[in-house]
């Protein structure tokens, strides 16, 4: 089986931390009792030795460790209807539906939008991003809709991908928060890094977040919701949900970062990714497209509006 090789030496600020918890933050893609239990195998040396579980770091050790490379399974093309809002020989935009995976991952092999893709292209689409996620430069959550767009060949991700980087894509979204917001706008900008106490959850991460910038506007308001666009400077993981929430306006629909009962039996958050804008990586021509409100949106719009009005 082929491994990976990590190897780290670790900084003042980790002095004192357990091993395994020191791991799992500086290694993205294991979780920390994968690595307890590495450790119980003496398959992490410290020194060059193999250490205990409640080991605690010091300035300057050397940890090195194998990780077993995950094979990864033959991705299928399946023919899954896509709604296309934009297509050339270089690039392609989609409207993603709600409850669609963007690319596979455990557990969700087939029914992807990579798989869909695959089928809609013949398989060509660029492989930066390996054979997992063929043509994907960025991704919206499973239950968020709207706009995505997959790159056609290396030329057109890597420009894209640059693009990104610089924060010069325009990603406007709409949503709709729990509570109403006072102001017409706002601006939320704190670090989103993972959930100290939750790995599988995002948050305002001061310590050791990335910056992260959300721009909002108020379009209306109801009873006890607002309908908002927001506008993304950065694009880190639920940079939206865990920003709205940290304001004390969760969006509806959002179980992880919001109420547990919801009252209008969604499934998920009430995002969508309308408009996206990019220069296009070989033309150098703007281009931008606008996802229409799915239709569940717009009913729950309709349904708020009756709800305040009466």
């Amino acid at each position: 089986m082929e491994q990976d090789f990590f190897r780290f030496v670790i900084t003042e600020d980790r002095e004192g931390e357990r091993i395994d918890k020191c791991m799992a933050a500086l290694v993205d893609s294991i979780s920390r009792s994968f690595i307890q239990k590495l450790i119980r195998e003496e398959k992490v040396l410290v020194n060059g030795a193999a250490v205990r579980a409640n080991y605690r770091m010091k300035t300057d050790d050397d940890v090195s460790f194998f990780l077993p490379r995950a094979m990864e399974p033959d991705i299928l093309p399946e023919d899954i209807p896509l709604s296309i809002l934009y297509e050339d020989e270089d690039v392609l935009v989609v409207d993603k539906p709600k409850g669609m995976v963007v690319h596979p991952a455990a557990g969700h092999h087939s029914q992807t939008l990579v798989n869909a893709v695959l089928f809609h292209c013949n398989g060509k689409l660029s492989g930066i991003n390996g054979v997992m996620r063929p043509g994907i430069v960025h991704r919206i959550d499973r239950d968020t809709t709207g706009s995505v767009i997959i790159c056609k060949n290396d030329n057109a991700h890597q420009k894209i991908a640059q693009q990104l980087k610089e924060h010069t894509i325009v990603r406007r979204y709409r949503a709709i928060v729990c509570g109403r917001i006072p102001q017409d706008e706002g601006v939320v900008h704190a670090p989103i890094g993972r959930d100290l106490h939750n790995r599988k959850k995002m948050a305002v991460n001061v310590k050791c977040g990335k910056d992260a910038v959300t721009h909002y506007t108020v379009l209306e308001r109801f009873a006890s919701h607002t309908y908002i666009e927001c506008r993304l400077e950065t694009g880190r993981t639920h940079q939206i949900r865990v920003h709205m929430a940290s304001i004390g306006h969760p969006l509806l629909g959002d179980t992880v970062y919001g109420p547990q009962k919801q009252p209008f039996g969604l499934q998920g958050q009430t995002l969508h990714a309308m408009v996206l804008g990019f220069v296009h990586p070989v033309t150098g021509t703007y281009v931008e497209v606008c996802a229409p409100l799915p239709a569940y949106f717009t009913e729950l719009l309709s349904r708020l509006k009756k709800e305040t009005d009466s």
